[in-house]
């Protein structure tokens, strides 16, 4: 045969190869409940061995492209056990009933890397659906979970629009290393979760054991949160819009003293010096402005007038739509927030792309590419001094202007910021966010992917101060502008292979991982501008303190990881995972290291003893043991590095250089956590009760500790492995399925965690040490969590008959009272000092009830964080001398003798009264209603003949109640007084076309 036939026969055998397997067909049917013979909508719809797929409508109805011959369909919903089904050859119709489990084991879990079954997973999981995720309407969709995984702590950091969530899994483990879990989005590790919209999310699972976090090497050791987004599908175009408003208020905020209450401080502090001893005697200690606010009953209170109710909305629009090769899902957000303070406001834009494409049966091309744009707005704190100012005082004059420096002078405005032109904070941050993906799937069981993305994040923040704010107080005006842009590039290869042989599974994960950090920053700052309307726009037209800065850093960590996991009919299952992992940043011999993690569980209800019993459903054990890295320190720790300071010869300026505060250790190397776990995951009756119970225990030894120099050695900070923790705990989850009625449904859930954190060991052996400065120390005691509170003991105050013991001690009835720990008659900072207690709560726990009849909707959820102790701002707010305000106290007095706070006198200043700083400590303790909504499905034949598929109204409030110790404020936020926490009612209505 001549070369011209052979290529011509190639060419034809390759067409009729490629028409034969172009050959498709539809399939209609219907997916029905198979207890009630409700249709389920959303049910997902896969041709097994293809990429191939749809999903029904709210009808419960669908229609999808198949191939041509016999084809298996896999049915997936969530709550309902999956279901494969044969279709025959010319079959052009089926029905399917599919039956509730309840989070049953068919359900597929993600994990780093893949998914399994949840009956197969061998690691601690919570999985969490897109249900979930949206009940609560948030800026930051982790806020929306706390309290709903065990493990997981979660606590807002303030009441701002722009405002944080802090979060850590099982327990603060290191004291200088990030101790935040890492965010991987739809596969690849992603900065800033807080752009992610809720609507766009499909599932969530929070990663916690060393072996479910191993594959992840040092970027989970602190565990993962990992987040899929929503994915395009065959068939019809779908639209769906969602969107809420609704008003914020303050949850709560303590008054300082009234007009009365000042005026009563004052003159006990001036009392007890023997200045004042009547009202006649108020002209000695009032100046002339409050004497007149006194006699005419003038009184201001500041921080009413800085608070107003705030906003908050959301609006996207989703389209998902595709072909039989090109799926799409694209969405489109608007979010606004404006805080209670105004200046507080933060807009966002973010649009997301995500799209798959079968170039043929054996190669997939995607991509996932969000975009966001932020603009924020700050306001600098105005509630500290607001707290501070006299209140005998007006905040406007008659004319209706501000009063901008009220008691003759003394202070300023609290309001003066809000004027116009007066001060602006301004952020704009554009992030970008693509992820190119190609998955080769050769032959049946192997499948090879490879992702690239590219974070990019750019932030411009302008800052202008007038003369008349706050910061400046008359000085000159000030206005600074900095850039900082942000480059994280990442590129990661995985190859996947299974095999299921004679009740054997199998499944091979092999991985490179290859990240790049980049971060550039350049600011300038000039005083005194000639035109303050050109803000930070003209910095060179400043004609004081001019003065530039930039810098770069950048680190690399490349990995190469591999896991096994296997199975045998789905009762023993084993998990080994091994990640090579070398960090930029470490010391050279040190970059690399290996982090091995094990596996195992047996599933009892797959023996012969328990597979027919009709109450236990589910029962599996788990256990394993892994070891974890952190790296997470600044980039160049392990270096010197050298600092420009002035210097000159004669009268002559020249450069001179000396070494950075922070001195490089060339020894510097990985901190470590090796972890055990335990767990049991258990259902009964069906599953109408299921749960979860983990017992853990992590080690972690050669902390990344910034060390305070000694002043002789001529630098400040050097980076050092020193010291270990250790944190172990419990936790639990368990669902019930109380009632499942066709009209009537009521599900609840409750979680409950509790975490032992402690310091085992410290720098050259010491039990006590204090990391911040003699002003404001940060002690680390060895026994206690790293966020404790070391501090002598208030036990009261000094009374009357107990004039000659206060004597002994140097003190006289009216001072604090403290408690001698050695009983050895002298107070001092050795012996006297305890752990009054721990920012770490004792243990923390939620409750969620989901109740739904006929159309209708409702469901609560109560938080609880009890065993916490706080350092109250509101109680350590308190000037003895009586010429600030304070906080609403009971104090001493002769004729008042409380145990509570000392004696008012004006030869002492809070600074240096003796023990202040154990005024603030409070049990920090709460119970709280974090949320009600209740919600109503339109009748599908009204919507109908609008061409709505499914169309609900809802209300919502969040942070509605609060039980604690904390007199008229949240507790939440550590008894902050900058930005309280706020509680939220909107209303909201969900559709889709």
């Amino acid at each position: 045969m001549n070369m011209k036939k052979m290529v011509l026969l190639m060419g034809v055998l390759l067409l009729f190869n490629y028409v034969a397997w172009a050959q498709h067909r539809q399939l209609k049917g219907k997916i029905t409940d198979a207890q009630t013979n409700e249709p389920l909508p959303a049910v997902t719809i896969s041709v097994k061995g293809s990429s191939m797929g749809g999903a029904s409508d709210a009808e419960g109805m669908f229609s999808i492209s198949i191939p041509s011959g016999e084809v298996t369909l896999v049915f997936n919903y969530i709550g309902y056990g999956t279901r494969e089904i044969k279709v025959s050859e010319g079959q052009t119709g089926i029905n399917v009933q599919m039956t509730a489990v309840a989070k049953g084991l068919d359900e597929v879990v993600v994990i780093g890397y893949g998914a399994v079954k949840k009956s197969d997973l061998t690691g601690s999981v919570t999985s969490l659906k897109a249900e979930e995720l949206k009940k609560i309407p948030t800026g930051n969709v982790v806020e929306a979970i706390q309290g709903k995984v065990p493990g997981l702590d979660i606590t807002r950091t303030s009441g701002s629009s722009n405002a944080g969530v802090n979060v850590t899994v099982r327990g603060t483990r290191s004291i200088n290393a990030g101790n935040g879990p890492l965010y991987v989005i739809d596969g690849v590790q992603y900065s800033n979760v807080q752009d992610i919209n809720s609507n766009d999310i499909q599932s969530m699972e929070v990663l916690k054991d060393a072996s479910s976090t191993a594959i992840y090497g040092s970027r989970g050791a602190n565990g993962v949160i990992i987040i899929t987004t929503k994915k395009g599908t065959s068939g019809k175009a779908k639209v769906s819009f969602n969107t809420y408003a609704g008003m914020s208020k303050v949850a709560g905020y303590p008054s300082v003293n009234d007009a009365t209450g000042y005026v009563a401080l004052a003159r006990e502090a001036n009392r007890t010096t023997g200045k004042w001893a009547s009202p006649a005697d108020d002209s000695k200690i009032f100046n002339t402005t409050q004497l007149d606010a006194i006699n005419n009953n003038i009184q201001t209170n500041f921080s009413d007038l800085l608070l107003h109710n705030g906003m908050q909305q959301d609006y996207q629009v989703g389209l998902t739509a595709g072909s039989e090769k090109l799926r799409s899902y694209i969405s489109l957000d608007y979010y606004n927030e404006k805080g209670v303070l105004m200046l507080d406001n933060l807009q966002r834009y973010t649009g997301r792309l995500n799209l798959d494409y079968d170039l043929n049966r054996y190669l997939t091309l995607g991509t996932q590419t969000q975009v966001t744009f932020n603009n924020q707005s700050t306001r600098q704190d105005p509630l500290n001094l607001a707290n501070k100012i006299s209140p005998l005082t007006f905040a406007f004059n008659e004319d209706g202007s501000l009063n901008m420096v009220p008691n003759q002078g003394k202070d300023i405005n609290p309001l003066a910021d809000e004027q116009n032109g007066a001060f602006e904070d301004n952020a704009s941050t554009t992030r970008l966010f693509p992820t190119l993906y190609a998955e080769l799937k050769p032959f049946k069981g192997l499948n090879a992917r490879t992702v690239f993305s590219f974070n990019s994040s750019s932030t411009r923040q302008g800052v202008f101060k007038s003369a008349n704010t706050i910061a400046r107080f008359g000085q000159a005006s000030e206005a600074s502008y900095a850039n900082t842009n942000s480059r994280n590039l990442s590129w990661e290869n995985i190859i996947t292979y299974q095999k299921e042989l004679k009740g054997h599974s199998l499944t091979v994960t092999g991985i490179s991982s290859y990240l790049k950090f980049e971060n550039e920053t350049a600011s300038a700052l000039g005083r005194n501008l000639l035109l303050t309307s050109q803000l930070y726009y003209a910095l060179a037209n400043s004609t004081q303190d001019v003065s530039i800065y930039s810098n770069y850093n950048k680190n690399t960590l490349v990995s190469y990881a591999g896991r096994v996991n296997y199975g045998y009919k789905s009762k023993y299952l084993l998990t080994l995972t091994g990640r090579f992992d070398g960090a930029s940043v470490l010391g050279e011999g040190n970059k690399w290291d290996f982090f091995p993690s094990v596996a195992g569980a047996w599933r009892p209800i797959a023996e012969d003893f328990l597979k027919d019993s009709k109450v236990m459903s589910d029962l599996k054990v788990r256990a394993s043991y892994g070891i974890s890295g952190n790296s997470s320190v600044s980039a160049y720790s392990s270096q010197s590095s050298l600092v420009r300071i002035p210097f000159a010869y004669g009268d002559s300026p020249a450069a001179g250089f000396a070494y950075a505060k922070q001195i490089g250790n060339p020894d510097l190397k990985w901190e470590k956590s090796a972890t055990t776990d335990i767990g049991v995951d258990f259902g009964l009756f069906n599953n109408r009760v299921s749960g979860t119970v983990d017992v853990y225990d992590t080690r972690t030894s050669d902390l990344l500790y910034d060390r305070v120099m000694p002043l002789t050695s001529g630098v400040s900070i050097i980076t050092q492995n020193i010291g270990k923790t250790r944190n172990k705990g419990i936790e639990l989850s368990l669902t019930t399925q109380n009632i499942v009625k066709p009209s009537f449904n009521w599900a609840t859930t409750f979680s409950f965690f509790k975490n032992n954190e402690e310091i085992v060991a410290l720098t050259d052996g010491a039990t006590v040490l204090n990391t911040g400065t003699t002003s404001t120390p940060k002690f680390l005691v060895v026994g206690s969590p790293v966020n404790s509170f070391y501090d002598f003991e208030k036990v009261g105050i000094w009374q009357n008959s107990e004039l000659d013991q206060a004597t002994k001690y140097g003190k006289k009835p009216g001072d604090i009272k403290i408690k001698d720990q050695d009983d050895d008659g002298v107070i001092d900072n050795i012996h006297d000092r305890k752990v009054i207690g721990s920012a770490v709560p004792s243990w923390s726990g939620g409750f969620n009830s989901d109740l739904t009849f006929k159309n209708f909707e409702f469901s609560f959820y109560i938080y609880a964080r009890m065993g916490q102790t706080i350092n109250s701002a509101y109680m350590s707010r308190f000037d003895p001398q009586g010429i600030e305000n304070s906080a609403t106290v009971s104090y001493w007095t002769p004729e008042n003798p409380t145990n509570d706070w000392p004696r008012p006198t004006t030869a002492v200043s809070f600074t240096s009264l003796p023990y202040a700083s154990t005024l603030g400590y409070m049990d920090g303790s709460f119970i709280k209603l974090r949320s009600v909504s209740l919600g109503y499905n339109l009748p599908k034949s009204l919507i109908s003949k609008l061409s709505v598929q499914r169309a609900k109204i809802y209300v919502t409030g969040k942070n509605l109640f609060c039980i604690s110790d904390l007199d008229g404020y949240d507790p939440e936020s550590a008894g902050s007084l900058t930005n309280p926490l706020t509680r939220l009612f909107v209303a909201g209505i969900n559709l889709e076309f």
